[in-house]
């Protein structure tokens, strides 16, 4: 068994997944003309490709275990290649939002699937740094989205975010065709009520979310009618859960509380990581009047931060106590998110530079320790039923957070628009803006309001961030809650496999 190609495979896979929760969001307002799509319906295709991964992905264990791994990691990889080419010759909004839903759903067992089979080919000993490598791909991607995705945009078009999949999707295929062994599959009862339910809350809670801004929230009957329908879907799922024979997520996960805690502790991950993925570019375009390949080269820096940080935890993760380097990955992004706070519209780019390499030194801290404590107990029997659970949760974190926080943003934009236009009276017009913000001229109330719509947004965005510091700070005491495993699991190690 060529562990070495197997794991190329496995990265290109894992990139390419990763990549594009990021790579389409530099392109946003690239895409926005080019559809003819209003700013709440553009961000339906990040939160659509979130949507269908999140339905998906608790399926994902039961997938596996009904065709294989093997089988169910190439149909991923070449499902996910075809979809990518499907969303980058879409030609309206619903054509877009609809290829990347399918995108998203064969997306969602990717993740999951891919990394069962790194821990399966890898003994312990070797488990740290086979997921450093694996965790290069999956968080190195969304942090060098932005500037590959700029790039392709300014010298091509925003379609070529998605063309870029095609090539290392062939290769990934091949090298796991050929190198990467069978394993036997083993059949077991499809929880139809537990999909079903789950599925039907995830996607009444998306859409709440999505479509609250536009609706006025509580005002609107829909908004009501998909706030009841979420409330009573996830009731439906919990109790069903806890008494039925085979539940959708058996429930040996839930008696492993180092498996709970870093299942939490993902959910908060990915909404501090996602959501700045997905404001910065917005902020820095939207307000800052940045290029896209402006925007995506200052971003870079976190990614390449992050690679140097990996190779080192991949090492550093058997040595120090994991709740350690949690928490020290959890300091540093409530530093980052302090420095975002303090963003203003006279700062120039080092300044985004510096709080982008504090993140990217959290997450490359994090991701290895959270990742290897969350299955060092778990049987290898229920690793791809345990990886899907984990990726549901962050995947529902990321989705609902970023769905949250651009809500937030236009509610705080209306909100300080207002009152900063209700301070421009009279004697400010005349003693204090410059004659071409002059509301006496339809140009100067024109370029008025501009203005004040630009430092609203910046207001909004500052707000967004000090949530985020209040987030990430208030997360470092649940480090206590993760107990030091006294033992692995009794049968840890390389699941026996099938010669291909």
């Amino acid at each position: 068994m060529n562990r070495t190609l197997i794991t190329l495979g496995l990265i290109l896979s894992a990139f390419m997944s990763a990549m594009d929760t990021t790579v389409a969001n530099i392109a946003l307002p690239h895409i926005q003309g080019s559809i003819s799509a209003s700013p709440e319906q553009i961000t339906w295709v990040i939160t659509s490709y979130f949507i269908a991964q999140a339905v998906t992905i608790p399926v994902s264990g039961w997938l596996a275990a009904r065709f294989g791994l093997k089988p169910m990691l190439l149909f991923c990889v070449f499902g996910f290649t075809v979809t990518s080419v499907m969303c980058g010759m879409a030609m309206n909004l619903p054509e877009l939002v609809l290829f990347r839903a399918l995108q998203g759903v064969v997306a969602a067992p990717l993740m999951p699937v891919a990394q069962s089979v790194l821990i399966n080919i890898n003994p312990p000993e070797r488990l740290g740094r086979a997921t450093a490598l694996f965790t290069m791909a999956a968080v190195v991607a969304p942090a060098i989205g932005p500037v590959i995705g700029g790039w392709l945009t300014d010298e091509w078009s925003w379609r070529w975010c998605f063309y870029i999949n095609l090539p290392a999707g062939i290769l990934s295929i091949g090298l796991l065709y050929w190198f990467l062994p069978a394993s036997p599959p083993a059949p077991r009862p499809f929880d139809v009520l537990g999909f079903a339910s789950l599925g039907i809350g995830v996607s009444a809670l998306q859409l709440l979310l999505d479509r609250g801004t536009t609706l006025d929230w509580f005002d609107s009957r829909e908004i009501w009618i998909e706030a009841a329908v979420a409330a009573c879907a996830f009731w439906i799922f919990a109790i069903h859960s806890f008494t039925a024979r085979a539940p959708l997520f058996p429930r040996d996960l839930l008696r492993d509380r180092n498996f709970q805690t870093s299942a939490m502790f993902g959910m908060f991950f990915s909404t501090l990581t996602f959501t700045s993925f997905a404001l910065l570019p917005l902020m820095m375009q939207g307000v800052l009047g940045y290029s896209a390949v402006h925007a995506g080269i200052l971003s870079a820096p976190r990614g390449m931060l992050m690679l140097v940080i990996l190779q080192f935890m991949g090492r550093l993760d058997q040595l120090v106590d994991r709740r350690v380097l949690i928490a020290i990955g959890l300091s540093f992004f409530v530093a980052a998110f302090y420095e975002m706070s303090r963003f203003d519209l006279s700062m120039d780019g080092s300044r985004i530079v510096w709080a982008t390499l504090l993140q990217g030194f959290g997450q490359g801290i994090l991701f290895v320790p959270l990742s290897t404590l969350g299955f060092l107990t778990i049987a290898p029997s229920l690793r791809a039923d345990a990886a899907a659970a984990t990726s549901f949760v962050r995947n529902v974190g990321g989705s609902i957070s970023v769905a949250v926080f651009q809500a937030l943003t236009v509610t705080n934009t209306q909100t300080m628009h207002a009152s900063l236009a209700a301070h421009i009276g009279p004697e400010v017009a005349e003693g204090v803006l410059p004659s071409m913000l002059s509301p006496e001229t339809t140009a100067g109330a024109v370029a008025l309001n501009g203005e004040i719509e630009r430092q609203a947004m910046m207001v909004a965005y500052v707000n967004d961030f000090w949530l985020l510091t209040i987030i990430a700070l208030l997360s470092i005491p649940l480090v206590l809650m993760i107990r030091a495993p006294k033992k692995l699991a009794q049968d840890t190690g390389p699941l026996p496999i099938e010669a291909h």
